[in-house]
This record gives C-alpha cells, sequence and structure tokens, in this order.
C-alpha cells in the first residue's frame, strides 16, 4: 500500500478551549469513523499525530501532563501504524513522518483532523511541497467559527470552503471519505 492515513490532531484538547463547539462534532465524527473504518479494512496504515505545546502544566488542554493529548472520544477504535507528537502546525516538521513515509514507501497522503485551517491546510501544503501527493478529506476535518478584526464572523463551513478553494488542484484533491479510499485502491 502506498497511501497513508495522516488522522492530525483529533485530541481531548479541544474540548477545553474556549472556542469548542459541539455543532458540527456528530457529523464530523460519523465522517470521522467512516474513514478510519475504511482504512482499516484497505489496510491504509494510519499514523496518529497528536499536538503538544505550551507549559507543560495539567492546566494546559495542549500539555502532556493534562491527560487530554489522547485520542478525541467518540472515535471508534483504531489501530495506529505509528504515532508522532508535534509540537508545530505542520505534522512534517519535528515528528520523524517524513521519515517514517519515505521508509514505508508511501506516496499519496489523505489528510483530516481538527482544525481544517490550520494544522491540517498546513500539512497538506507542507506535504505537496515535498513531493506527496495528497488528498484533502474536508468532511472529515474540524474547525470552529474565527472572528476578522473587522468583525465579520466567519462560520466552519465559510472556513471550509476557503481551505477547500486555496488547496484544490494546487496542494490536493479535494475528497469525500468515499472518494479518498476509492482514489487509494485504485493506488495499490
Amino acid at each position: 500500500m502506498n497511501t497513508a492515513l495522516i488522522f492530525i490532531d483529533v485530541q481531548e484538547s479541544f474540548r477545553h478551549r474556549p472556542y469548542w463547539n459541539e455543532a458540527e462534532l456528530p457529523a464530523y465524527l460519523e465522517r470521522s469513523n467512516a474513514l478510519l473504518q475504511g482504512a482499516q479494512a484497505a489496510g491504509i496504515p494510519i499514523v496518529r499525530i497528536l499536538h503538544n505545546d505550551g507549559p507543560e502544566t495539567a492546566d494546559n488542554a495542549f500539555a502532556l501532563k493534562s491527560g487530554h493529548v489522547r485520542p478525541l472520544d467518540g472515535l471508534v477504535p483504531y489501530e495506529a501504524a505509528v504515532e508522532f507528537i508535534k509540537h508545530r502546525h505542520s505534522a512534517l516538521v519535528g515528528t520523524g513522518l517524513a521519515i517514517w513515509l519515505h521508509q514505508q514507501g508511501i506516496q499519496r497522503l489523505i489528510v483530516a483532523g481538527i482544525r481544517t485551517e490550520q494544522c491540517c491546510e498546513t500539512t497538506t501544503r507542507h506535504a505537496s511541497d515535498e513531493g506527496w501527493l495528497v488528498d484533502y478529506v474536508t468532511e472529515a476535518t474540524l474547525t470552529f467559527a474565527m472572528q476578522h478584526d473587522s468583525g465579520a464572523v466567519l462560520s466552519p463551513a465559510d472556513i471550509k470552503l476557503r481551505t477547500e478553494t486555496v488547496l484544490k488542484d494546487r496542494f490536493a484533491h479535494i475528497c469525500t471519505v468515499e472518494q479518498a479510499l476509492q482514489r487509494a485502491k485504485a493506488m495499490s
């Protein structure tokens, strides 16, 4: 198999951020679980990426000491081929992920996770620049409303639309869960 699923920052830490909102969560979990189950069934290695930064104190949700740097509740159980802890936006910076992908002969990445416009998009751009083909599965990404300095509020749907627009055909192929799994099957 020359495809890997890069499952980025799908961790409990986010539930402890002031912007956390459950509105998008049911659809996100349904699509993420379908992707995880499909990858497992197809033998696609799942790379679990978790984010750790800030002060290493129990009150920092992204610190290992908090106990929240672990998979998000509501995910189906899955076996990760490998796990990396990152400290930057791109999962390829300082983690050993690139080395592992090259050692496994991985040529195509399926990217999903939290946040759509932040770590998922940054990893996608970085991976594309490094030569990997990337399938970006927007429906298996999660984000939260953001406010611009002008006062304009961008909804999660707005942010996802913007992310798809800037990635499509330049850094990634935008896919549904089913399309990404089918493309991986065709590449094997």
